[in-house]
């Protein structure tokens, strides 16, 4: 057993909870990361309705899992709780894998995870993935706020530590003699039947990826915004790797930024509502996403430094027609040797992200899944 107890039963050391099935001609599963964006002139419940639609079209079109990730304090996305987001995709979905990508392990104290992800699989069983990551997942100020603490580097340093004790609390597994042994997660194993979800670790560096290989469990690594670490941080996590209960050898997605629209122009003005955003973020000017007609104004108006910045960010974006999207998404694969991947279609409207998700469904004939029986 490791340091962070053990993921055996069903649901958990399943490897078919974590190995995808890739669908028509996709060369490995293909799945969707959520940031629950809000446009301007939009709302946070207009944007949530959009991420259940979306949910309702991965599944209907063979995408893999649905994953939301934990952000806080920024005003463009409305992703703060992603145990509340999924129950609630959950609850309109049947087949598809809902997951975290991820939850941020420092923010939260250990049971806490273990009985909201607890309660989500009693709620949607088999179906649910625990993705978790050690940034705070937002700004210094902000994640004082949430941790009560202005010891904000102790929660990165003490991960390893964090994971073992969720993974206790998890598995029901603390042994005899320790301070947590006659605490019970709930809903969990104490309850019966043994079974919850797969833990993965998510990174955008070495740190997660060695952590991952030597616990032998799935890695996710964020392309989509370190791009340039994709490939040393994949290599170090195969080198790492030892087998485990979980995995009998490694499993790696990336989060990979893409977006199709039936003309390349489109797809371009749909991506710098994005990247516009982003630099607002970066320079501490954070707002709702701005419109395709917003964020040309600004770009009409950028300092050579912005220029650069969002060229290079638009760079990293996987976008055009549905053709050229496969064409990037499938050489990306060959690249990096992606078991998966995940991909996040961020731009203002929900409308674009959902026509988006289509297409490259099309471009891969991924087929119309039969619905589900009542």
């Amino acid at each position: 057993m490791s340091e962070t107890g053990t993921q055996a039963d069903a649901g958990t050391a399943d490897e078919d909870a974590v190995r995808g099935r890739a669908r028509g001609s996709a060369p490995v599963p293909l799945s969707v990361l959520d940031l629950v964006t809000v446009g301007s002139g939009s709302t946070a419940s207009r944007s949530l309705a959009t991420s259940v639609a979306i949910s309702r079209l991965a599944e209907r079109r063979g995408y893999h899992r649905h994953w939301v990730a934990e952000h806080h304090s920024m005003p463009g996305v409305a992703s703060s709780s992603p145990a509340v987001i999924l129950a609630h995709l959950a609850a309109h979905t049947s087949r598809i894998r809902l997951g975290s990508g991820g939850v941020m392990l420092p923010n939260h104290a250990p049971l806490v995870i273990a009985e909201q992800f607890g309660t989500l699989e009693a709620l949607a069983p088999g179906r649910i993935d625990l993705g978790l990551g050690r940034a705070p997942g937002t700004d210094g100020a902000t994640a004082a706020a949430l941790r009560r603490t202005d010891r904000l580097n102790e929660g990165a340093d003490d991960f390893p530590e964090q994971l073992s004790e969720l993974t206790r609390f998890l598995d029901d597994s603390f042994p005899d003699g320790h301070p947590y042994a006659r605490i019970h997660a709930v809903p969990g194993p104490v309850q019966g039947p043994k079974g919850r979800p797969p833990v993965w670790l998510l990174g955008s560096s070495g740190f997660s990826a060695r952590l991952a290989g030597l616990l032998g469990l799935p890695f996710a690594f964020a392309h989509h915004f370190s791009a340039r670490n994709t490939i040393p941080a994949l290599d170090l996590y195969r080198q790492s790797f030892r087998p485990s209960e979980v995995l009998s050898e490694p499993y790696a997605l990336i989060g990979v930024a893409a977006l199709a629209a039936d003309e390349d122009a489109e797809a371009r003005r749909q991506v710098l509502t994005g990247a516009v955003s982003m630099l607002r973020l970066r320079t501490g000017r954070p707002g709702l996403v701005p419109t395709p007609e917003e964020a040309e104004a600004a770009e009409r108006g950028f300092s050579p430094a912005e220029r650069e910045f969002v060229g290079d960010w638009l760079g990293n974006i996987v976008h055009g027609t549905p053709d050229e999207v496969r064409t990037g998404l499938d050489g990306l694969q060959k690249r990096t040797g992606a078991d998966e991947l995940m991909i996040t279609a961020n731009a203002h409207g929900g409308g674009a992200r959902l026509r988006s998700y289509e297409l490259i469904a099309d471009a891969y004939g991924l087929p119309e899944a039969e619905p589900p029986a009542n």
